[in-house]
Parts: C-alpha cells; sequence; structure tokens
C-alpha cells in the first residue's frame, strides 16, 4: 500500500472524529455568530492537526475568512474551501448509518476540508512536503456568491501556480470536475396600474399578467444543446384579490458553459421590452461567477491526478458540473484550477446530503499525491 494512503487508513478513525466534529459546528452563511463559532472549530483542527494559525480576514455580515499556510518557498499551491453551508441551525442532525454519515454541509463541502488538512498532515508525517507553500483559504460565504470574499481568493489564486477545490467529487461516478457553468442573477420589477377589479377592471394594467408573459418567454430562452439554463425560481406580486395588480418581481437564475453565451444572455435580460402596453420594466443584475471553462491548463491537471488515482487502484474520470464554486474564480483568471477533489457522496444541499466514510482516507492520499506532484 502507498505509505501516504496506508497512513491515512491507519488514521480513519480520527479523520471521522474531526469530520464530526466540524459538521456538528453548523454554519449557516448568514448566521454570523455560528459562522465564527464553526471558524473557532476550524482554527482548533488546523492547530492541533498541522500546527497552524489562522491569518484572519475579518466581516461584519459573515464569518470571518482565513488563510492558513504550512511550508516554505517562492511558490505556492492553493487549498480553496468554503465552510458556510446552506442549513439553517437545527434543519439537520449528524448521524451514521453504515458507511455513510449525514448532515448540514457534510459534502459540500466540510468533508473535503477535513480530507486537505489530513492530506497535508500525511505528508508530513511522512517526511514527503513539497518545497512550496501549501495555502489553505477558508471563505464564509460560497453559498450566497461569495461576494465578500471574491476579491481575497482572486488575489491569493494570482499568487499560486494551481488552485485545488476540495468541493464534492460529481455523484455516483466520483468523477473531478474540470468544468462549471456561469452564474448570473436578475431581478425583474414589474409596474403596472392598480384598479378595482369589479368597478373600474379596465382602467387596470396586471403587473401578475405581465409577469406570467414574461416568465414563459424567459423559460423559452433555455437551450439544452448549449447548455443553458434560465429558471424563475422566485415570483410575486399583487395586494388584494380584488386589485388588479400594480406590482410583480421576479428572481431569475441562469447558467452557462461559456462567458459569451452568459453575456449573450445578459444583453437580452437588459433589453427586455414590456408585452402590455403601459408596463414599465425594470431589471437588474448580472454575471455573478464567471464560467470554469476547460482549458489545456485544465486538462494537465486531471491527467496529473489521474495518474495520481491509477496508484491508488482509481480510476478517475472527468465531468462538467451545473453549480458554480469559487474555483470558477480563480479558472477565469487562467490560473490551473482543478475542482472535485473533495468527498465521495451524494445529495449536496439535500436533505439526504451524506458521505461516503471508507473513501475519505483514499480521496485525502489522492490530493496528498497530487500535491507532491505539483
Amino acid at each position: 500500500m502507498d505509505p501516504v494512503w496506508g497512513y491515512l487508513q491507519a488514521n480513519r478513525s480520527d479523520i471521522e472524529v474531526d469530520l464530526e466534529r466540524l459538521v456538528k459546528a453548523e454554519s449557516p452563511s448568514l448566521d454570523k455568530r455560528l459562522s465564527d463559532l464553526c471558524g473557532e472549530e476550524l482554527k482548533k483542527l488546523f492547530r492541533d492537526r498541522l500546527g497552524l494559525e489562522a491569518v484572519m480576514f475579518p466581516q461584519t455580515v459573515v464569518g470571518d475568512n482565513m488563510r492558513f499556510t504550512y511550508g516554505e518557498g517562492d511558490s505556492q499551491l492553493l487549498i480553496l474551501s468554503h465552510f458556510d453551508t446552506v442549513w439553517q441551525a437545527g434543519r439537520l442532525t449528524y448521524r451514521v448509518e453504515g458507511n455513510r454519515a449525514y448532515g448540514p454541509g457534510i459534502l459540500d463541502m466540510k468533508g473535503g476540508i477535513v480530507q486537505s488538512i489530513w492530506a497535508v498532515k500525511a505528508l508530513k508525517e511522512s517526511g514527503l512536503m513539497p518545497a512550496k507553500k501549501i495555502v489553505f483559504l477558508c471563505t464564509s460565504d460560497e453559498e450566497i456568491g461569495s461576494n465578500y470574499s471574491r476579491e481575497l481568493i482572486e488575489q491569493e489564486s494570482k499568487r499560486s501556480e494551481a488552485v485545488l477545490v476540495p468541493e464534492p467529487s460529481i455523484a455516483r461516478t466520483g468523477a473531478l470536475k474540470t468544468s462549471r457553468k456561469s452564474m448570473s442573477r436578475y431581478f425583474i420589477r414589474i409596474r403596472g396600474k392598480a384598479a378595482h377589479s369589479g368597478n373600474h377592471h379596465e382602467d387596470g394594467i396586471s403587473a401578475l399578467e405581465e409577469m406570467a408573459r414574461q416568465i414563459v418567454y424567459l423559460h423559452s430562452l433555455t437551450d439544452y444543446s448549449k447548455g443553458t439554463t434560465i429558471n424563475v425560481g422566485v415570483a410575486g406580486g399583487g395586494t388584494c384579490y380584488n386589485v388588479v395588480a400594480e406590482l410583480a418581481e421576479l428572481d431569475v437564475d441562469v447558467r452557462t458553459v461559456n462567458y459569451e453565451e452568459a453575456e449573450r444572455i445578459y444583453k437580452l435580460m437588459m433589453g427586455l421590452s414590456p408585452v402590455l402596453p403601459g408596463i414599465q420594466l425594470q431589471v437588474e443584475g448580472g454575471i455573478t461567477r464567471p464560467p470554469m471553462e476547460r482549458t489545456a491548463h485544465t486538462e494537465r491537471l486531471f491527467q496529473l491526478a489521474a495518474q495520481c488515482g491509477a496508484e491508488l487502484g482509481l480510476s478517475l474520470k472527468e465531468g462538467s458540473a451545473g453549480g458554480g464554486s469559487d474555483g470558477n474564480f480563480a479558472a477565469a483568471l487562467g490560473i490551473p484550477t482543478l475542482d472535485g477533489l473533495g468527498a465521495v457522496g451524494e445529495g449536496p444541499h439535500a436533505e439526504y446530503e451524506h458521505v461516503e466514510l471508507d473513501g475519505l482516507p483514499v480521496r485525502a492520499a489522492l490530493l496528498a499525491k497530487l500535491l507532491t506532484r505539483l
């Protein structure tokens, strides 16, 4: 058995203890108090396992971001992760059923964080640390768009030879992610004209009717052959059943595989025209995450990871994801970026979110070997 993998297998129980410890420290994105308490647990893990102290980046709305640096050298490798989750406190609980561990954010992406810590610990204990700095950047707002951490992510990415993202692997296949879609968000405010729906219906202009027509049009822009999806996820308006609705609002999500398509949809959104006479439309928003497009740099990074995987008995594949991650920002800067290096499991953002416990040591070994090759 590979010595690093052997070390991690021998310490599997401690890895699982650390995973439980971090998952139980719940960290909803918009609950700063809980996120910072989770951050304290994270700092303890880095201190206990690697002897590292955090460099803090305080925040006022979300949890504080933090950076840990192991080793020395003129160049660095970046392990990019987030510790916030989509779950409100108490919504899910940690539990183990056979080979599966369940809990809020356990797959997305606390399992990947724990694996990353143990990957570097295995290299340290085996005397195989590369002659480079390994930087861990842990952010607290990825699930809500990374508005408070994007600048920090981009700064740290620019200093790095490669960016490794321990987000979960692709479900059922364990594939790594060499591309991700862009993410765009738009808010549409519709203003019509209120009127009594019985006495003066003809004097009103229904914002809700306009909303319905716009939803049909927006959804018609979805083109699966191009990998483009448009989803009106939230819609509402009106004040009372007997009043012609004066106001309505839409919250729209757009995903595309490349920047050109994202720009095309942006122009369409900004050029939306009313269907009904007398309606006023106001559109705000734009591209929130650039796409992570597969490049020659990404391909070389994946091939190197595949070689490492083969040495561990893994037959790794690559794939694309519709969801974005902080790796999108690094990739858009031209930095070689590989995603999906985290835990194996299923159900991110779902009640059955879980990791496969026997996959923790081998996936940590994969990351460790990749760090040495880089």
